[in-house]
């Protein structure tokens, strides 16, 4: 019987651009954590880091379904009484783009130490440009 393989040490991972200009919210989130994870590598083993890098551009011009623009609300709370706020998605695009394609794809992540090791991994930006040039991203297809 042969052992099964599993990747040691620190995996140098790639960096990949997505580009969410009219693109489904939920859609382009699982495919975004997919990557983050390492799923759509033939090496993935769970709980170990071999996901890649990704930039989001365009967040502000994601697409969702439905009455969701209106309906859906993020609620936060400031920890004294009192203090719960809430915000649309369609305000929420207008002022912190990022936050709504953060929040869509920590929930497909572990919540635990792992996952908010990948979530260091993941840049959004609400434009077309980012600072990662230098790292040579390529263009998810």
């Amino acid at each position: 019987m042969d052992k099964t393989y599993v990747p040691k040490g620190k995996q140098e991972g790639e960096w990949w651009i997505v580009d969410a200009n009219e693109q489904i919210l939920g859609r382009v989130a699982t495919h975004i954590a997919m990557i983050l994870m390492g799923k759509t590598k033939p090496t993935y083993t769970p709980g170990v880091d071999t996901g890649d890098y990704v930039i989001v551009l365009n967040a502000s011009k994601v697409a969702v379904t439905g009455k969701r623009m209106t309906d859906k609300i993020y609620y936060g709370h400031s920890g004294y009484p009192g203090g719960l706020k809430s915000i649309s998605l369609k305000e929420q695009l207008k002022v912190h783009p990022d936050r709504v394609i953060e929040s869509a794809v920590w929930g497909m992540l572990p919540h635990n130490k792992w996952g908010r090791k990948l979530m260091k991994k993941l840049k959004v930006y609400g434009g077309n440009e980012h600072p990662h040039a230098a790292q040579n991203p390529k263009l998810v297809a």
